[in-house]
């Protein structure tokens, strides 16, 4: 029988926060072969994402609030054996998607393994931890999708989407990690978000978001997809809107960077990207 600590350390809902990467690739994929977009859809956010959160949870036997979950159960053996089982199921269904994709795969769970693993641990210096997860989640995953959704598997991929999306990844990212500096600290691991302190993560993560729109502007623009750009806009303003009341908030009283605040902002954010990109969909196909 599975446990509770098992299926609350999957962090199932987590996957929520990483679907805009999906959805910004599938608007950007020509001719889409509907059965892989599916069958990577639930390679991703029901089996690889859950996995790589799970495992991390195994390796972190976090105390207190982690991504999603604000009172974390103690993890068993049984979730380690879940991840692996569920990596390995992505994997097998990878395989109908092309080699290509199963390798891209493979370095990512490897990559995610990497990160948590206590004799590697990338995630406990700063830059090199911030970098995996950029690149992966972020470019690695935005091609992955382009090329397995495709029905020719493409590999013409934009150097442009493929930055755009690293940056959305890299804006987002050290926001999730500002209300953990003490637990992180007690870990012996130093974020992103510890670098840079409390005003300098909302600093960074503005400068990020802003060259990732500076990259999409020019790439829709040059693509004469400049409704598709100012429907992203639309959505994003109530973001952009909350990120600076938080900030301005955290500013006046640090306690304000706490795990409800941080949970907001991921709502907020991965909802009305979220609903930018299903929107630009809904607009390509039956508009």
């Amino acid at each position: 029988m599975i446990k509770k600590s098992t299926i609350q350390l999957l962090r199932f809902p987590f996957s929520f926060f990483l679907m805009p990467i999906y959805l910004f690739a599938v608007t950007q994929t020509e001719n889409v072969n509907i059965t892989n977009a599916l069958i990577i859809f639930v390679i991703l956010h029901l089996l690889v994402f859950p996995a790589s959160n799970g495992y991390n949870s195994y390796m972190d036997r976090d105390t207190e609030s982690v991504g999603g979950v604000k009172r974390p159960l103690q993890p068993t053996k049984q979730l380690f054996w879940i991840t692996i089982i569920l990596d390995s199921i992505a994997i097998a269904l990878s395989f109908f998607i092309s080699w290509l994709f199963v390798l891209l795969l493979i370095s990512f769970i490897l990559a995610s393994k990497a990160y948590s693993y206590r004799n590697i641990r990338l995630k406990k210096y700063a830059i090199i931890g911030y970098l995996t997860v950029v690149v992966f989640q972020g470019g690695v995953t935005f091609f992955m999708v382009v090329h397995g959704c495709n029905i020719d598997n493409t590999m013409q991929v934009p150097w442009l989407l493929l930055v755009s999306a690293s940056l959305l990844i890299g804006g987002f990212y050290p926001l999730t990690q500002i209300y953990q500096h003490r637990q992180d600290a007690a870990d012996g691991v130093t974020t992103i978000s510890m670098l840079l302190g409390y005003r300098g993560t909302f600093y960074f993560t503005a400068i990020i978001y802003t060259l990732a729109m500076f990259a999409l502007a020019i790439f829709y623009f040059s693509t004469l997809q400049e409704k598709d750009f100012f429907i992203l806009q639309l959505f994003m303003l109530p973001v952009f809107l909350y990120f600076f009341y938080w900030m301005r908030k955290t500013f006046k009283n640090i306690e304000s960077a706490n795990f409800k605040n941080t949970m907001q902002m991921n709502i907020i954010a991965s909802g009305f990207t979220n609903g930018a990109f299903i929107t630009i969909l809904i607009i390509k196909y039956f508009g």
